[in-house]
């Protein structure tokens, strides 16, 4: 707070701040305070000195200056998927949209215009309902925004690219609570910036996506073989999706069987190594095209089949659920070689939780299509993303689980294309440095009121930095507690 408010005082503008509102300020000791500040991720325990529960535009328009006049550092949550937690900030402003969760489909236009609060579920739901998607993620409860700021993958970006690949136009309000819409003709330099660039440039209150026709029944779903088998069936998709129609999708897992019905009892709680699937297409020709990896070897189990898009997105919420302890990293792949499969499975052997996995998203096609600079977003000659997801409970575990992870981003970094953009918002030691993430993306960015510099962004505590990225963050999401 400002140096000039006590606490009484500061509690006073914030009431008058309510008054003008909406929606509702929060402060410690309300009733559903602690219901608000909490997120997703169960090591993330802070407290704002003031929760504004935004309704809309100009609710956003009015807490942002109330922030710098009073000396409060920002935080702005979307979904609250964020695993670094970005969303709460200590004795600031946590600037909190998921009331703003409408979306509003166009089938003409093959548009949808959502909010900053929706999910991918939401976005999924509604579009769906006119056989259209966007690529968006690959856990329906991803917070929308956290994802697209960062760039955005998903199922559907070989085909289509990536989330900020198919963003038309953001409304946002800058540091200084100037609402502006940014598209290509508008804004150009801010839109090109928070296409991957993250959430620094002011808050978003909302989205316009192109669509795409799709489904709304696919050939998707995973396939299971025991973890004996994970090199060699790690290997054979990496082979297989070289040449593949860029409808394919892959995304193996390292982990412990879930007592999943189409699992044998026997393999529940075991080693595994899962491939959730789709054919982003005509499901007969995706079954064709899939049935030499969903054939190879001996698998033990499989939910492969036609089944409705939405579903498909949200088959694995469940084992990412809110409430546990998380701690995540990620690197970009080049390729996925026979070395670094090595590497990922002699980690996987000593994973400390059962609870934990180590999952890589396929990339290439239209992501390495589009222009390297033509978005902020810096890694499209990346052919998988991996994430090392850490979950547990018992807070006394920490250490281990951290160390274990930290283990295997260490001994992954020499198969890396560079560290991922969702890694800038880690805290403590491994925060690493934003011109060696951003690499050649990095360049001025100005709007219709002058440069976006340093002074003139919103503070660094922004959920909506992350891409969800496997975030939320990230990710979808990366983070960094101690």
């Amino acid at each position: 707070m400002s140096e000039h408010d006590t606490p009484v005082e500061l509690e006073d503008a914030a009431r008058n701040l309510g008054a003008e509102l909406r929606g509702k300020v929060l402060l410690p000791g309300d009733a559903v305070y602690d219901e608000a500040r909490e997120v997703w991720n169960a090591m993330i325990d802070r407290q704002p000195a003031v929760i504004v529960r935004a309704s809309g535009a100009a609710d956003v328009m009015r807490a942002v200056p109330f922030a710098r006049k009073h000396g409060l550092e920002i935080a702005i949550k979307g979904g609250g998927h964020n695993v670094a937690g970005n969303a709460v900030v200590d004795d600031g402003l946590m600037l909190d949209c998921s009331p703003m969760d409408d979306v509003h489909v166009d089938p003409q236009r093959k548009t949808a215009r959502v909010g900053p609060g929706a999910v991918l579920h939401d976005l999924d739901v509604e579009s769906q309902a006119h056989g259209l998607a966007t690529p968006a993620g690959f856990i329906s409860t991803t917070g929308v925004a956290g994802l697209t700021l960062g760039g955005g993958v998903g199922y559907l970006s070989r085909k289509h690219g990536l989330t900020v690949d198919n963003l038309r136009s953001v409304d946002i309000v800058t540091a200084d609570a100037t609402f502006v819409r940014a598209s290509a003709d508008e804004h150009p330099d801010l839109f090109w910036a928070v296409r991957g660039g993250g959430g620094n440039f002011g808050v978003v209150t909302s989205f316009e996506f192109e669509l795409h026709e799709l489904g709304p029944t696919v050939h998707a779903g995973p396939v299971v073989w025991p973890f004996d088998d994970a090199p060699d069936v790690l290997r054979e998709i990496a082979s297989f999706l070289r040449d593949a129609p860029h409808e394919v999708s892959f995304l193996p897992i390292l982990r412990h069987a879930p007592p999943a019905p189409f699992l044998p009892e026997s393999v529940h709680g075991e080693l595994v190594v899962i491939i959730a699937m789709i054919y982003a297409g005509d499901p007969d020709e995706g079954k064709r095209t899939l049935a030499p990896i969903a054939e190879y070897g001996d698998p033990i189990g499989d939910a492969l089949g036609p089944k409705p898009y939405v579903a498909f997105q949200s088959m694995f919420d469940d084992a990412v659920g809110p409430g546990a302890r998380n701690y995540w990293k990620s690197h970009y792949l080049a390729d996925l070689t026979g070395e670094a499969i090595d590497v990922l499975c002699d980690h996987a052997a000593r994973m400390t939780s059962t609870a934990s996995a180590i999952g890589m998203l396929s990339l290439g096609g239209a992501v390495a299509r589009k222009p390297h600079d033509s978005t902020a977003y810096p890694h499209r000659a990346a052919g998988w993303v991996l994430n090392i997801q850490s979950r547990w409970d018992d807070p006394e575990d920490d250490q281990r689980h951290v160390e274990w992870t930290r283990e295997l981003f260490e001994a992954m970094a020499t198969y890396s294309t560079g560290k991922g953009l969702r890694q800038l918002h880690e805290r403590g030691r491994d925060r690493p440095d934003a011109r060696r993430l951003w690499r050649s993306n990095i360049r001025p960015t100005r709007t219709g009121q002058g440069r976006v510099g340093p002074r003139e962004r919103l503070p660094p505590e922004s959920e909506y930095h992350t891409s969800d990225l496997m975030s939320r963050r990230p990710r979808n999401e990366i983070t960094d507690t101690d």
